[in-house]
């Protein structure tokens, strides 16, 4: 494949991932459960690695949802496109390929973009030239507009298809980078104006059951038998590779349908979502507050924070064997284990273009953004957004502020300054209060071992040795000049006590404050006797359990945890 196609397939998906959380806002079809951005960027992320071997069977494990599962069938056989010259016919393989793996196909989806991207480059007329990619996008457009005009649940709720939409932003950010055209997008938000917002009279009926994604290894039965499985669910798609199939289904009976795959063969993959609480999720009124906060998901935060919150995410990447994701997509479980069993893992941050696709998606979508950035030690976050801010922000409509931390730190920073934007309607104070957030919050990690800190070049591996043959387990904590050494202590017991002498130093019993503890793989032990023993301390504080950020979790190992906290004497701020 020429280089010029694997990059521009990198361009592509990470424009996905810079609009990922409006396509999740959108969502409502064939279910309204808000997840296919988070699909997209899952199921399309072996296209970042196209060098390596294997890249369906990547796509096909990787797939997620109706939406990623289709794209990554279609992109099964775009990929066969070694050239330019080549990409017309690779575009009328893959779209037949997506069309022919749902067993109840509708257009008025991502199929009607596939449709529409082989009959324009079908034309005599279109070549891939700076004017002929002209042409193409304003084809695409055309078919994600046409959407709702094919599907009456989406002009009920007012949108354009969601998975149309995210090839869209795809094959744009593709065709533009095999011009050399990325700086010149047209934002989504000009291009598909009034409809990108689901309508407040939108309902959507509740559905019970699953979204389930298996991957099964065939034992040789019979196409008849695997027929059989669309009377299972709904939304049902089957894609055969090799020796293996992938199903994706909505059923209300998972444990019969894991009964039926598995007398198809070996399970390697099994993922199931619960559509009834991803429904309710989807519609209920989220508060947004009166600046919106961007901060690095290397803090210590979820998706589900986001999600809540309103807080864009910038992910970085973890590389756990032949798997690459973004770090909140990527299993907490899966990582460690992989750890454990000496597995090479490794971090790598998003691209210089990702980045800058994420500043500009939060400028069309809000009218000011505050930006709480890692620590400038820990990354050069800061000084990306700063150069990118001087060319793009003439109204100085994203404020950018270095953090000087990351980890718990940084999370509880961005989660309490996200709740103080929604009781106030004064941006200038929110910005304010964030600062005083960054010189009050403290953190305080607790490794079990120093062999990871060593592995990443962090600390001699002689020193790793031998302080973990003396049972000597350091507490860091994330400053301005780095992670710096504040402690070292032999049990769980001492860390127990070196935590309550720094928390009993800022927070009183009835301090209304905000305490944020961190688990890696030690959740029970974190949950059950380090979250029971604050709550008993400290009853007026907001205990907040989340899991540690996969980017320290890579370089601190197993067994680590962590307390951020703050407390502000503003009552109710927490």
């Amino acid at each position: 494949m020429e280089k010029s196609i694997q990059e521009a397939l990198v361009f592509g998906v990470e424009r996905v991932a810079a609009w990922s959380t409006l396509l999740d806002d959108i969502n409502v079809f064939p279910v309204a459960d808000g997840d296919t951005g988070r699909n997209l960027i899952a199921s399309l992320s072996p296209l970042r690695q196209i060098n390596r071997k294997d890249t369906t069977r990547r796509l096909l494990i990787s797939a997620r949802g109706n939406s990623g599962n289709i794209a990554a069938r279609f992109f099964s056989g775009f990929l066969v496109a070694r050239s330019l010259e080549a990409i017309p016919e690779a575009a009328n393989l893959g779209r037949d390929m997506a069309w022919q793996a749902i067993h109840a196909p509708v257009p008025g989806t991502m199929l009607t973009v596939f449709d529409e991207l082989v009959d324009v480059l079908e034309r005599d007329d279109v070549k891939i030239t700076r004017q002929g990619v002209s042409q193409i996008i304003v084809a695409l457009e055309k078919a994600v507009w046409s959407t709702p005009k094919l599907l009456p649940k989406l002009k009920t709720a007012g949108v354009v298809d969601s998975g149309a939409l995210g090839m869209y932003i795809f094959l744009e950010g593709f065709f533009m980078a095999l011009v050399d055209k990325t700086d010149a997008f047209k934002p989504v938000t000009e291009t598909f104006a009034d409809m990108l917002s689901v309508l407040p009279s939108f309902n959507e009926n509740m559905e019970d059951g699953y979204c389930v994604d298996t991957v099964v290894q065939l034992d040789g039965r019979s196409q008849q038998e695997i027929e059989k499985l669309s009377k299972y669910g709904e939304s049902v798609l089957v894609i055969p590779h090799e020796n293996l199939l992938k199903i994706h289904l909505h059923t209300v009976d998972r444990e019969e349908v894991k009964r039926e795959v598995a007398s198809l063969g070996d399970i390697l993959e099994w993922s199931d979502d619960n559509l009834g609480k991803q429904i309710v999720h989807f519609g209920q009124k989220k508060t947004r507050g009166c600046i919106h906060i961007m901060t690095d998901a290397a803090g210590s935060l979820t998706r589900e924070d986001s999600v809540n919150l309103g807080i864009t995410l910038l992910d970085s990447y973890i590389m756990a064997g032949d798997k690459s994701l973004p770090e909140t997509l990527f299993s907490p479980s899966e990582l460690y284990r992989h750890m454990k069993n000496g597995v090479k893992v490794s971090t790598s941050q998003a691209s210089v273009f990702e980045r800058h696709q994420y500043y500009q998606s939060v400028l069309n979508q809000h009218k000011k953004t505050l930006y709480l950035c890692v620590g400038s030690v820990f990354t050069g976050n800061y000084d990306v957004a700063m150069a990118w801010k001087e060319k793009n922000d003439p109204d100085d409509r994203l404020t950018v502020i270095d953090s000087t931390t990351a980890s718990g730190r940084l999370g509880t920073i961005a989660l309490v300054t996200a709740k103080y934007s929604t009781r106030t309607d004064n941006p200038a104070a929110v910005i304010e209060f964030a600062k005083k957030a960054i010189d009050q919050c403290e953190e305080y990690v607790f490794l079990d071992k120093l062999e990871y800190l060593a592995a990443g070049g962090r600390l001699s591996k002689t020193s790793a040795f031998f302080g973990d043959m003396l049972h000597m387990k350091p507490i860091i904590s994330p400053m301005a000049e780095g992670a710096k050494k504040v402690g070292v202590v032999r049990n769980q017991k001492d860390q127990m006590k070196f935590a309550f002498e720094k928390l009993d130093r800022t927070i009183k019993k009835d301090s209304e404050a905000f305490i944020m503890l961190e688990y890696s793989d030690n959740r029970p032990w974190v949950e059950e006797t380090v979250m029971r023993e604050v709550q008993m301390r400290y009853p007026a504080a907001e205990v907040k359990l989340q899991p540690l950020s996969l980017t320290s979790g890579v370089h601190m190992g197993p067994g680590t945890w962590a307390v951020a906290f703050f407390s502000d004497s503003e009552k109710g701020i927490c």
